[in-house]
C-alpha cells in the first residue's frame, strides 16, 4: 500500500514540474496581396477587379465584397472571423463624407456584377 501511495505522490509531483521549453514556431496568417497593410475599398476594389469567379476561391481570388452567413466580410486573405488563418485587418480612418462616396462605388460594382459570379461558382464563397 505505501508503495501505490508513493507512486501516486511521485506521479503528481511531475506536474509541478517546469515543462521543458518548446521553440516558438511562426505562423502565417494568409499571403494576401494586402497582408499587413491598410485594407480599405480602393485595395477591395483592386482585389475585386482581378477576382475570376471561375478560378478557385484562394488567398489571392476571391471577392472581397463578399460576406459570409453570418453578415461578416474576409480579410485581405479572404478568411472570414472564426477561421483559422483569419487576422483582423488594417482599416483606414473614414469619415462620412467618404462613406458616401463608398456608397455610390459599391453600388457601381453590385450593379455590374462579373460574369461567372454565380452561387456555386469555384471563386465564390
Amino acid at each position: 500500500m505505501q508503495k501505490i501511495i508513493a507512486a501516486l505522490a511521485l506521479g503528481s509531483a511531475a506536474a509541478f514540474a517546469p515543462a521543458a521549453p518548446v521553440s516558438a514556431a511562426v505562423k502565417m496568417n494568409g499571403a494576401g496581396k494586402y497582408e499587413g497593410q491598410v485594407f480599405g475599398f480602393p485595395e477591395k476594389k483592386d482585389l475585386w477587379e482581378s477576382w475570376d469567379p471561375s478560378a478557385p476561391r484562394s488567398e489571392t481570388n476571391f471577392n472581397p465584397f463578399e460576406r459570409n452567413s453570418d453578415g461578416n466580410s474576409a480579410d485581405c486573405s479572404g478568411y472570414f472571423p472564426g477561421e483559422g488563418k483569419y487576422n483582423d485587418p488594417a482599416r483606414p480612418d473614414v469619415d462620412f463624407a467618404t462613406m458616401m462616396a463608398e456608397k455610390t462605388l459599391m453600388a457601381e460594382v453590385e450593379a455590374a456584377p462579373k460574369a461567372g459570379d454565380v452561387p456555386g461558382a469555384p471563386g465564390c464563397l
